[in-house]
């Protein structure tokens, strides 16, 4: 069963530091081998000569809708998106109808999982309950459930008490407390950030300062309590700082960015288009460079789509009234090949680090390497092919991506689950 013998890619590794052409035998679901003249016997054969052969591609940070909110995705319309991605794992947010605050809730993802998905789910549960910010969730039922981080995404914690008792808590539990850094006070009512372009375009601004005061805060907390806290998708040039210097001094912190985040400005604002509406918002020019730099320099552990999809009636809206998000799962590699391996801002290998091996590492799973006996979970890609993004044949349920029509060079080839191809571009 799930049985196939992958041959004469350059398979990359990070969690060995494996470099170099080999087959790859996945048999029983599980990695058999990694070499040179591997026999295939009962194995399906594919051949990947000309691409890159990676452990399965992990994202953290997704929002599946479901349950309750599925005309605008499903776990399962979610997952088919991002095995088109090339992405093997997803982890899914808790600001569902009703939030993951249960075990209950918990289960059925997870179940509903186990039934519909073609990629592995794990979902995330709230901090609060309600993710309304005033008492903790259930914490300790839904990690015996299941979730594998928590986290109030979208709705930050802006009681520090409460957040102070969740990060002691999530300690005893080994769980990484993930934080959407923002002080809703600082940030009400702006639509983008706040700057030169939003005077411009007569848009309300959203500053970076109401992200860089939660980091400082959740900073603070984390090394009172000692717990594991990571920053859901950095945006600006003193969080990033701020985060280098944490880890300098053996804070247990973490942090992830976006391809839309290192890859566009606040310039695109100026078609007023709402797919270019998101938070946080697109930064300016220095806040991007920082994000690179820190991607570059080791500061930053994860790359992560923060996938949020929303209907078409919802979105297609004065940029005022619509909601915020995008979807981001088809598009990752794509950009972060274009804005990072084509522009020779970092390596291949650092590239598949970022997607494999550091969010594995943030959430304990047992994914993100080839060595024998891992999971069977192989994501396939090229550098070269060039391929244009058609938003009309993505496999989401939402259509809001900035990224229609946009020509890339490189993508995913193929995606393994366990043995078995769940997508492939032919």
């Amino acid at each position: 069963m799930n049985s196939i013998l992958i041959t004469g890619g350059r398979v990359i590794d990070p969690a060995s530091g494996f470099d170099g052409t080999a087959d790859v035998l996945i048999r029983d679901g599980r990695i058999e081998a990694v070499g040179s003249g591997l026999k295939a016997g009962d194995a399906a054969i594919f051949d990947a000569t000309g691409a890159i052969v990676a452990p399965g591609f992990i994202d953290m940070h997704v929002h599946l809708r479901e349950p309750g909110i599925e005309h605008a995705e499903t776990i399962e319309s979610g997952a088919r998106s991002a095995a088109a991605g090339g992405f093997t794992t997803i982890c899914c947010m808790a600001n569902t109808i009703p939030v993951n605050d249960s075990a209950m809730v918990t289960s059925y993802i997870v179940q509903r999982a186990r039934e519909v998905a073609i990629v592995n789910v794990f979902p995330i549960g709230a901090i609060t309950k309600g993710s309304l910010g005033e008492e903790l969730a259930a914490i300790g039922s839904m990690h015996g459930a299941g979730i594998v981080a928590i986290s109030d995404d979208g709705r930050p914690v802006m009681n520090a008490r409460v957040m102070r008792r969740a990060m002691e808590l999530a300690r005893a539990f080994d769980l990484p407390v993930i934080d959407h850094c923002e002080d809703l006070n600082l940030s009400a009512g702006g639509d983008m950030h706040e700057g030169a372009q939003s005077v411009r375009l007569g848009l309300r601004g959203i500053p970076s300062t109401s992200e860089d005061v939660m980091v400082a805060r959740d900073l603070l907390l984390a090394e009172q309590t000692g717990a594991r806290f990571h920053v859901a998708h950095l945006s600006t040039q003193r969080s990033v700082a701020m985060v280098a210097y944490a880890k300098v001094r053996g804070l247990s912190v973490s942090c992830e960015v976006t391809p839309h985040h290192f890859a566009i400005t606040d310039d695109e604002l100026c078609r007023y288009d709402s797919n270019y509406k998101m938070k946080p918002p697109l930064r300016c020019h220095s806040d991007v460079d920082a994000i690179i730099d820190g991607i570059v320099t080791g500061v930053v552990d994860a790359i992560a789509t923060d996938h949020a999809p929303h209907a078409g009636s919802e979105k297609m809206q004065e940029f005022e009234r619509c909601p915020f998000g995008i979807t981001g799962l088809e598009t990752a590699i794509g950009l972060s090949l274009g804005e990072l391996v084509h522009k020779e801002r970092i390596t291949v290998a650092r590239m598949i680090e970022l997607f494999t091996t550091g969010p594995a590492n943030i959430l304990k799973l047992d994914r993100g390497t080839l060595k024998p006996g891992a999971h069977g979970d192989v994501t396939v890609f090229d550098t070269d092919t060039e391929w244009t993004f058609d938003v009309q044949q993505s496999y989401s349920k939402s259509r809001n991506s900035p990224f229609h029509g946009r020509r890339f060079r490189g993508g995913p080839v193929a995606t393994i689950v366990g043995g078995t191809i769940v997508w492939s571009r032919e």
